[in-house]
């Protein structure tokens, strides 16, 4: 499941990933769980009111690694193939 970080139709970034869940085109999402609850809590209910599944991963450093950048992530998503 983590393999589809590593690939390229992926986003990173709570606006960017928010917009894609808004938008429908996401078939997975990631969150790191140090990140705050005023900042992820938001994302995670429109996530579930939009049935996407969510992956929790330990930190942001750790699905910043997970992603192939060299920065923290708070949040990643998976894009569906076709949208």
């Amino acid at each position: 499941m983590l393999s589809e970080l590593s690939g390229e139709q992926k986003l990173v970034g709570i606006k960017q990933c928010t917009k894609a869940v808004e938008e429908g085109i996401v078939s997975l999402a990631y969150v790191a769980r140090d990140v705050a609850p005023s900042i992820v809590d938001p994302f995670l209910n429109l996530c579930s009111k939009k049935n996407i599944p969510v992956t929790e991963i330990a930190t942001k450093k750790e699905l910043g690694e997970l992603c192939g950048i060299d920065v923290k992530a708070s949040v990643a998503v998976v894009l569906k193939q076709s949208f």
